[in-house]
């Protein structure tokens, strides 16, 4: 892995034109354009590399990803293919490394690697279809770049607050991006995601520019352990940046089902006050809700007609306040903001096991678009 690294564009580049020269029949499941699918199978090796001696957490995410690998139409009989390929890029680009002894290894890594994933699909298959279908019903953009859109799903999605999905659209088929549930799960079945249009998104330019009530998408499984713990009755305090707010309402939302009255602290920010574009909802909530407290905090500017909103950085602003020390944390954003807000709550001592967010390598590998 460390002689494969400094040249991983190159390795999936060949062990992808390998894949389609020898097997082209597979051309079909992947998207046009292979940028992002690339990145993808590196991260995946990356991790199934550092967790190779933990059983426990190397089959939590291979079953994840064999779950998931359903949507793209993927089959048992396809693996083989996989692994061949995968061999041959390695062999060629660790030539100072690569040994029968190596090549042997990696057999073994890969026949029990795609052995979890396999078993895991099988199991989903039978309770869970491989993507819903779901209809756009309503379409209401909050800004220029920022949409909230409405589906309902052609039948039952079971999910729990604070998860994500996955959804294809119609104008760039097998192109998947990831997007959080913007409410706990609904007695209509309807669901809800916060779009924002982002530089070279294909999904989310579409999602916000161009999808209207009627269009149909595709949703894969639901994913995600940003869920609240209802075992325990420590506060919540809750960080979301842009349009990571989406999950943090869902969360809120959960708690008030529940009845517990949990302390619920809300961060909510922003570059600027027009940014704040789901503000007004988030403080009817804590109109609604006596335990629920919300603090707008943008980087630039002042907060218009909220005496406790903060200017200054997301993290800074979670220092200000507290102490934490009988809060679970949830942090939901971009990459950055993640990383800065886990350091912060690291600093005003809030033990790790403690603070749930979205898996930072995912958002990353998609961009958060």
């Amino acid at each position: 892995m460390a002689e494969i690294e400094p040249v991983a564009d190159k390795v999936t580049s060949y062990f992808y034109a390998l894949l389609f020269l020898r097997h082209p029949d597979l051309r079909v499941m992947f998207p046009a354009a292979m940028d992002v699918q690339r990145d993808r199978l590196f991260k995946a090796l990356v991790t199934a590399a550092k967790h190779v001696d933990d059983a426990e957490i190397l089959t939590e995410y291979l079953s994840h990803l064999g779950r998931g690998h359903r949507k793209y139409g993927t089959l048992a009989g396809h693996y083989p293919a996989v692994g061949e390929c995968l061999l041959g890029a390695l062999s060629r680009h660790a030539t100072s490394s690569w040994s029968a002894e190596t090549e042997a290894a990696w057999v073994r890594a890969y026949t029990a690697v795609s052995q979890i994933m396999i078993d895991a699909a099988a199991e989903d298959e039978a309770v869970a279809p491989a993507w819903w279908q779901a209809e756009v019903i309503a379409h209401e953009l909050r800004t220029p770049e920022i949409a909230v859109v409405t589906v309902r799903p052609d039948q039952p999605y079971p999910f729990l607050a604070g998860q994500y999905t996955t959804v294809e659209t119609p104008w760039w088929p097998r192109v998947w991006r990831h997007y959080s549930f913007a409410t706990a799960p609904r007695a209509d079945g309807l669901l809800s995601f916060h779009v924002k249009a982002v530089p070279a998104g294909w999904v989310s330019n579409v999602l916000v520019r161009r999808a209207r009530p009627g269009d149909v998408i595709r949703l894969g499984a639901p994913g995600g352990s940003m869920t609240v713990d209802h075992t325990t009755r420590n506060g919540l305090l809750c960080v979301g940046g842009g349009t990571g707010i989406a999950p943090i309402k869902a969360l809120v939302e959960d708690v008030a089902e529940r009845g517990s009255r949990r302390p619920v602290e809300v961060f909510y920010g922003a570059r600027s006050d027009y940014d704040l574009y789901d503000i007004d909802t988030m403080l009817r909530l804590e109109q609604v809700h006596p335990w629920l407290s919300v603090r707008p905090v943008v980087a630039t500017g002042a907060v218009r007609g909220r005496p406790n909103g903060v200017s200054g950085q997301l993290p800074d602003a979670v220092r200000r306040y507290g102490p934490w020390r009988e809060y679970d944390a949830y942090l939901s954003g971009p990459p950055g903001l993640i990383r800065s807000g886990v350091d912060a709550l690291l600093g005003v001592g809030i033990p790790s096991d403690r603070i749930r967010h979205d898996s930072v390598e995912e958002l990353v590998t998609t961009g958060y678009r």
